[in-house]
């Protein structure tokens, strides 16, 4: 079972307590998945059609706690994906449809009110609505990936006036979307981790939230584990081929002029570094009498490097 599933699966378990809220959700099932119809006798139905069980069985029992209505539940195979089945939960009576199109402002004045947008809709006044209403929308037209694989987390909408009203409402949930455009949809997303999280926090996700953040925070731990054995392999490598310049450059010195020619105290750094080729600068500032510092050190291999670089200048001229 997909990281999805498993969040919608938490969160058909959750009904809202209050009226108003149990119409805000009836309200985003009906408006992403619903179809309203009007028969030759100028009667109304409303159906809602999804490949999951559990949102047909939540509206389902949303729409019998709220109105004491009863619906039509047909299964059938699905069109689009094999071994799938499509759940249709149906009010065909017209008198049921209208009471509940009216509760949801779908219904003014006995016509429907397609032509307003959602954000003029009086049932999302309140926050708590708001996040039902989201999470009804989740259900019905959002997925998010498994956090293993990536951040993302995403509602498609069928315009962008839609897209819009989404994006304004998640905005008030201080979740700050973004939208784009997808063939003939436009989806409204999330990437970053920490509003994901807040997220299912607001959809009333407790055990997929602890999911998340038990994954979020291994994922940050191995990062952390990664970035610093990148940083130690950086900086062994960097010693290395620090001394293997430095070993080149001592040698050249030896073979040319021998070290018996240098200072007491540049013969002895270059002597300890002969001795101690994969030896740290600190560890052969302590090999040393007196003993260096590690600045001390590096200072002097730099005198030796300029020496080595002037007896490679005198080789060229003389060669040429």
């Amino acid at each position: 079972m997909t990281f999805s599933c498993e969040v919608k699966n938490e969160l058909i378990r959750a009904v809202p307590n209050v009226r108003h809220c149990k119409l805000a959700e009836i309200l985003a099932i009906v408006y992403f998945i619903g179809t309203i119809s009007l028969s030759k006798t100028d009667e109304l139905s409303l159906k809602i059609c999804t490949e999951h069980s559990g949102l047909a069985r939540k509206y389902f029992t949303l729409v019998k706690k709220t109105f004491n209505i009863n619906t039509d539940v047909v299964i059938s195979n699905s069109t689009l994906v094999r071994h799938k089945h499509l759940y249709s939960v149906s009010i065909i009576d017209d008198a049921g449809t209208k009471e509940v199109l009216k509760a949801v402002k779908l219904l003014k004045n006995q016509e429907l009110v397609d032509s307003l947008s959602l954000g003029s809709n009086s049932v999302l006044i309140n926050s708590c609505c708001k996040k039902v209403f989201f999470r009804g929308a989740f259900l019905s037209a959002g997925s998010i990936t498994d956090p293993e694989k990536g951040y993302h987390l995403e509602i498609v909408c069928s315009t962008l006036e839609d897209a819009l009203f989404m994006k304004g409402l998640m905005e008030d949930l201080l979740l700050f979307p973004k939208v784009t455009a997808r063939k003939n949809s436009y989806v409204v997303y999330i990437k970053e981790s920490d509003r994901i999280s807040l997220a299912l926090g607001l959809m009333e996700a407790p055990t997929s939230l602890m999911k998340f953040e038990n994954i979020r925070i291994l994922k940050g731990m191995r990062n952390d584990v990664n970035r610093k054995v990148n940083c130690e392999t950086a900086n062994i490598n960097k010693t290395v081929s620090a001394a293997l310049s430095q070993l080149e450059d001592i040698q050249l010195i030896k073979d040319m002029m021998g070290l018996d020619k240098l200072t007491s105290n540049l013969e002895a750094v270059a002597d300890a570094r002969l001795r101690n080729p994969d030896a740290s600068l600190v560890e052969l500032g302590k090999m040393i009498e007196p003993q260096l510092t590690k600045s001390g050190v590096n200072h002097r291999l730099r005198k030796l490097s300029s020496i080595a670089d002037s007896l490679r200048e005198q080789v060229r001229r003389e060669d040429g």
